[in-house]
């Protein structure tokens, strides 16, 4: 058990998740919070098993509001932030504990030995997106980890969505959620490094559920349509309805090697590119 470790996370009705959650952390952790959105499964009661401290609250459309209640709430030097439908492998748990003991010139070279060209590609595309994520220099008070993806019974490595790099370990009081949209990237106070191992995310087990998730990114992007007044213009229209569906198919599958990842690379690149015609053909219903 390590002192200066909470694990923070925000769950509503996670019961099938919290369990594996909760058993790849118990042993590295001192402390752990939760935040329930009034969950009306067992969530709670499994999360107390594992002597978690819950605070019990509504379930607001920004998730982002419980997450960062849960930091709030931590005690430790350093929080372990985590979806309830993710878990630390042993080798990451590993890692985790080495970072918090060691010293600052220490991790300087020890993130030379784990940083990929790929990781370094992943935080510059981000970067390009969000804008500067912490500083480059100074001391490191936070961490990306590269995650795996669980698609139909296997982790996917290509296609676009390794590493999938998400910043999960962070000293207290030094990073923050804006809680102003469920995408948004935390805000760092400091340099943000990588570590190694994989975080391992439970995402789409089953087809179901994959759908289920897809659809919300595909209302998040009608939500955007509905606010661009051009977005009914016949160029808008190509782009949502072919051009875009088109190009993100072939880069994922070709460029990205998707393909590789066989039929169910192949599956997750034709769903997540329809989610552009999809959005769009919801977009008309509602103007």
């Amino acid at each position: 058990m390590n002192t200066n470790l909470s694990v923070a996370i925000a769950t509503f009705n996670e019961e099938e998740n919290i369990g594996e959650c909760l058993s790849s952390v118990k042993d590295i952790a001192s402390e752990i919070i939760i935040v329930d959105g009034s969950s009306t499964d067992k969530t709670v009661e499994i999360a107390r098993q594992f002597g978690a401290k819950v605070e019990i609250t509504k379930n607001h459309p920004i998730f982002h509001i419980n997450k960062q209640r849960s930091f709030d709430l931590c005690t430790g030097d350093w929080i372990l932030y985590l979806d309830a439908d993710e878990s630390v492998s042993r080798e990451l748990a590993k890692e985790i504990q080495y970072v918090l003991a060691a010293k600052p010139g220490e991790l300087v070279e020890y993130e030379k030995k784990v940083l990929s060209k790929l990781f370094i590609k992943h935080t510059e595309l981000l970067e390009k997106r969000d804008g500067p994520i912490g500083t480059k220099e100074g001391d490191y008070v936070a961490f990306f980890f590269p995650r795996l993806n669980l698609f139909l019974g296997k982790y996917l490595r290509f296609g676009g969505t390794y590493p999938d790099g998400v910043i999960r370990l962070f000293k207290r009081n030094k990073a923050y959620l804006p809680c102003k949209s469920v995408h948004e990237q935390m805000v760092v106070e400091g340099r943000v490094g990588w570590l190694g191992s994989n975080l391992l995310h439970n995402d789409s087990p089953n087809f179901a559920r994959y759908l289920k998730r897809n659809s919300r990114y595909v209302n998040l992007i009608r939500d955007e349509l509905l606010k661009n007044p051009k977005a009914l213009s016949l160029s808008f229209a190509t782009s949502y309805l072919i051009i875009k569906p088109i190009s993100w198919f072939l880069i994922t599958t070709i460029r990205n090697k998707g393909i590789l990842d066989g039929w169910r690379g192949l599956l997750f690149s034709f769903f997540s590119a329809l989610r552009f015609p999809r959005a769009y053909l919801r977009y008309l219903k509602l103007r």
